[in-house]
């Protein structure tokens, strides 16, 4: 009897390659542009899994295995924004201010196109309405402040979980939402456009002065 085995002396491989993460991703960010434009188009109470699943070229159980609710699809899309924002602050050189890091170095979106920002902002405008992708884009938020707690707490020269360090991550991270809604509905009105990421960077830097000056004035009162 011919032994098929290969060398190693087990069977060989059957069914479809394994998939990488970065391929995983790829799936990921496709389902994600697929459901906001889905959710944009026809609202999310009427997008079914079934839908999303069928235009992203997936089965259905891929997309359950991939994504634990229709609305939570979004979250690649959103991850993006918040990633653009941790990295920059990573990036924060010693003796500059803030504001104007950000003011050179801010995307609004991490390595993407002006199609993928303008499917994050339809995120971050619908789910002012739309209470369970608030939940989520909102968690994304939360687990952020974190990331944020870290850069600051090594700016400061103090621990991460110090209560000065976490309460001053909330505020920076209060302004990263309340920056980003803002530019959420602008781009509704006036579209994306060649100045946007001017504007984003201008924004950004202005509301971040805003909380980095209070801080500076309180150290040194």
């Amino acid at each position: 009897m011919v032994d098929f085995r290969v060398n190693d002396g087990r069977a060989p491989r059957r069914g479809r390659p394994p998939v990488s993460d970065e391929q995983r991703e790829r799936q990921r960010l496709d389902i994600s542009r697929h459901a906001v434009r889905l959710f944009a188009e026809q609202g999310v109470a009427a997008t079914s899994g079934q839908q999303i699943a069928q235009a992203a070229g997936v089965s259905e159980s891929t997309l359950w295995r991939t994504f634990r609710s229709k609305e939570s699809c979004v979250e690649p899309l959103l991850t993006k924004v918040i990633d653009a924002f941790r990295v920059v602050l990573q990036a924060w050189p010693a003796g500059i201010d803030l504001a104007e890091h950000l003011r050179v170095a801010y995307q609004p979106v991490l390595d993407s196109s002006s199609a993928d920002i303008e499917a994050a902002h339809a995120v971050i405008r619908m789910a002012r309405d739309e209470v369970a992708l608030r939940a989520v884009y909102l968690v994304l938020l939360e687990r952020a402040e974190d990331t944020l707690a870290d850069v600051l707490a090594e700016r400061m020269g103090m621990p991460p979980d110090a209560f000065e360090v976490r309460v001053q991550a909330a505020a920076v991270n209060a302004v990263l939402k309340v920056a980003t809604d803002h530019l959420a509905h602008d781009t509704a009105e006036h579209g994306i456009t060649a100045d946007v990421p001017h504007r984003d960077r201008e924004l950004f830097a202005d509301a971040f002065g805003l909380v980095t000056r209070v801080f500076s004035d309180e150290r040194r009162g």
